[in-house]
């Protein structure tokens, strides 16, 4: 107990789930149970009628689901009845030709079957004939055709009660029910957090060394509940989801493993509370599957657990330890439990909760026309605006193939500085001076041109009322002019002058080419 409480801490306790204890909580009456622990089912068929004769027409199933004592009980009374019918057709054809009497035969009378003097003495013929023992001194003979074709008889009807009814009994004894006795479910099923869920487990353990091959769970809830319509469903049967969608229902059955069923929106216990819980009624029915490896036949074991098996706020003790080589497993911790802290709400319960706690979104705030544009939004604004204008690879695109070629990546730097306003490494301005003539050209011929002023000269933005003169917007498109884009604050953008004609300030190169042209 030390050593456990070192491990989990002071405030877990283990509790024994043993039904030979008592606990604190209100005893309820028990009820009656849907599946057993065992997992046979607690249903009987009655008022089937005319239906019996169903079981007639497959008389091998029925034999094979039959108990033990009456197969036994069959299968003696059987060749009991088949014994006696056959000696008893051989005494009444030794009857008949007169092999019985013991006097009035000459010497070279044959009878049909030699030795044979009364019943006891044909019923050992039809045993040692049906046995093939053949002692030798009871044999048929060449004199008696009758006798001939009741032994071919004989021989096919003893071929097909023996194939019956052993190949009856080798498969009930063969059937892997038995196999299920060693496959172990936890008494009691737990809800506890797992992963910051809320989780109902169980614990599945296999105590043979040979595997389950392709071993899955499944899990049923039945439970009564009535329909909007008002229909009535008694013992309705739900599918509990163990983990179909994620693979986890296949299980790798070497060692024990926790079946956790994730309690959420999908989940019939959405609103299942610690209260709750008290006055519920339901049965969780459990089906592991899976084909024995010895036998390569399919085996299926079953357990439920009723709502009193729920232990709320609980979780399993660890039955692994690492050995000298090996990994151990203590089976007595196999159905004991310990408490954990727990939250006493249901899952739908927390999401409200959380909902009503959680802040409420903030709003964004619209954006403002810019005041150097005034109330008017249109098109042409909207051209002017920062957040609308173009990325210089959008209209690097647009460029011929040669042009394209020609831009380098120092270009495309300025033409981000020229669209964003920013100077330059080394504290140049940007200008257009600096780019291609052919990319001056095409970005004059795009975009409209700014006036030069005073020798503090700026770059301001173009006023686009609808009432201006074209041959002011064809003078503003002079291929000289040096052209930006307008920025989106209203404060002008200073351009310091960097000579007294923008031909001045491209690189010798592109002057000599200018010169050229």
């Amino acid at each position: 107990m030390s050593a456990l409480r070192r491990k989990f801490g002071e405030d877990y306790q283990v509790v024994n789930t043993s039904r030979s204890m008592t606990f604190s909580a209100p005893v309820k009456r028990k009820r009656q149970r849907f599946v057993e622990k065992n997992g046979r089912c607690n249903v009987q068929h009655g008022n089937l009628g005319g239906e019996t004769s169903r079981y007639l027409s497959d008389l091998f199933t029925t034999l094979v689901d039959l108990k033990w004592r009456w197969n036994l009980l069959i299968f003696i009374l059987t060749y009991t009845v088949a014994w006696l019918v056959m000696a008893s057709m051989w005494w009444v054809i030794a009857y008949i030709r007169g092999d019985l009497s013991s006097t009035g035969h000459d010497p070279s009378y044959t009878p049909c079957v030699a030795n044979v003097y009364n019943f006891p003495s044909a019923f050992l013929f039809f045993i040692e004939t049906e046995a093939t023992i053949g002692y030798g001194s009871r044999y048929i003979t060449e004199k008696c055709p009758e006798g001939i074709i009741l032994f071919l008889f004989q021989s096919l009807l003893g071929s097909i009660v023996d194939a019956f009814l052993i190949g009856c009994m080798f498969i009930k004894m063969s059937q892997p029910k038995k196999r299920a006795e060693t496959l172990m479910f936890s008494q009691d099923a737990v809800i506890s957090q797992r992963d910051g869920k809320l989780c109902l487990m169980f614990r599945v353990g296999n105590l043979r060394n040979s595997h389950m091959v392709s071993a899955q769970i499944r899990c049923k809830l039945i439970k009564s509940r009535q329909t909007p319509e008002g229909e009535f469903l008694p013992l309705d049967q739900c599918e509990l989801d163990v983990g179909f969608g994620t693979g986890a229902d296949q299980l790798f059955l070497v060692s024990p493993l926790t079946i956790c069923h994730e309690i959420n929106t999908n989940s019939p216990f959405f609103d299942l509370s610690q209260r709750s819980l008290m006055n519920e009624q339901f049965e969780i029915v459990v089906i592991l599957e899976g084909i024995v490896e010895t036998t390569g036949m399919t085996c299926q074991a079953r357990t439920s657990y009723t709502e009193d098996e729920v232990l709320w706020g609980h979780r399993f003790l660890p039955v692994m330890s690492l050995e000298e080589g090996f990994f151990r497993v203590d089976y007595s911790q196999f159905h004991n439990t310990f408490e954990v802290p727990t939250p006493p709400y249901s899952v739908k319960e927390q999401e409200e909760k959380s909902s009503l706690t959680s802040p409420n979104p903030v709003a964004i705030a619209p954006t403002l026309p810019s005041p150097l544009l005034g109330n008017r939004v249109g098109r042409r604004e909207r051209l002017l605006s920062a957040d609308h204008a173009e990325h210089p690879e959008d209209q690097a695109s647009r460029l011929p193939s040669k042009l394209q070629r020609m831009s380098s990546t120092k270009e495309e730097h300025l033409w981000r500085a020229l669209k964003t306003g920013t100077a330059l490494p080394g504290g140049k301005a940007s200008s257009t001076g600096d780019l291609s003539l052919s990319i001056q050209r095409f970005r004059s011929s795009s975009i409209p041109a700014v006036r030069h002023g005073q020798p503090e000269e700026q770059v301001k933005l173009l006023s686009l009322d609808l009432d201006a003169d074209e041959g002011d917007l064809v003078k503003h498109r002079q291929p000289t002019a040096i052209s930006t884009i307008g920025a989106a604050t209203p404060a002008p953008v200073p351009f310091p002058s960097m000579g007294s004609r923008p031909e001045d300030n491209l690189p010798a190169k592109l002057r000599k080419m200018n010169a050229d042209r």
